[in-house]
Formats: structure tokens, C-alpha cells, sequence
């Protein structure tokens, strides 16, 4: 089966819908080239889940952490890792209670990742649309 092609709106409200309905505890793997629309589906994804500050990406800071009406909500972007090791680092602890928990290029982290509830796969149609399976 084809995955659907979105165009920018489209994705936004996919991501709104999918925060909105997506369970406590939730762990969303993000998947998809550079540029693939990873951190807008996040953007998207918060808002839905009544996050009100503006998600961004944690390229640099790794991790971003969000209050929203259910709880903490994380946002992490492995892409800078050069090995799973290095995220031995980060709180897992901590990111495990959260009430969402976002992870952008997981298999970097290795091990460190916990289970995917979700996993969203993300892909270039063109420069106005992507491609987004959800599984």
C-alpha cells in the first residue's frame, strides 16, 4: 500500500489529530530523510496535544522538553549522535514518565530508545509534499 502524500497543511493536520488522540505515554518514532518534515509533524503533534510553546528543533540541544495539559512532553532529535553510546547521556529516566515522548532518528540512540508505540515514517514527494506512513 501506497502511504498517503500530504501537502503542507494536510501534514499539519494529521499531526494535530494524531497529538490529539495519541495516548499517555505514547513513544512516536520519527523516521525520514533530512528535510523529510520530521520536526514540522512535531510542531503539528504538540499543538494537537495543547502544547502552547512553539515546538523547534533539538538538533543542538538534543533534547526539548514541553509542558502541556496531560504532562511533560519531550522532543528529541538523535541525529547528532555518532554513536548509541552517546546517548547513555541523556535523562531516559526522566523522558520515560513522560505523557509524550518524541523521537526523531531513534536508531541512532540504539538500545537507549525505548519501544515505539508509533512509528511515523516520513518522505519527500516533492517540495510541497511528503509522503507520511503511520504504523
Amino acid at each position: 500500500m501506497t502511504p498517503p502524500v500530504l501537502d503542507l497543511t494536510a501534514l499539519q493536520a494529521a499531526g494535530a489529530a494524531l497529538g490529539a488522540s495519541l495516548p499517555s505515554g505514547s513513544v512516536v518514532w520519527l523516521e525520514g530523510e533530512l528535510g523529510s518534515g520530521k520536526t514540522t509533524l512535531v510542531r503539528a503533534i504538540l499543538e494537537g496535544r495543547g502544547v502552547t510553546t512553539p515546538g523547534a528543533s533539538p538538533t543542538y540541544a538534543l533534547v526539548h522538553h514541553h509542558e502541556g495539559p496531560r504532562g511533560a512532553a519531550y522532543h528529541l532529535d538523535c541525529y547528532r549522535l555518532r554513536h548509541p553510546d552517546e546517548a547513555a547521556d541523556l535523562d531516559w529516566e526522566t523522558l520515560a514518565t513522560a505523557d509524550l515522548l518524541l523521537i526523531e532518528w531513534p536508531e541512532r540512540a540504539g538500545a537507549w530508545a525505548p519501544p515505539a508505540t508509533h512509528r511515523i515514517r516520513l518522505g519527500h514527494v516533492d517540495e510541497d509534499t511528503r509522503s507520511m506512513e503511520v504504523a
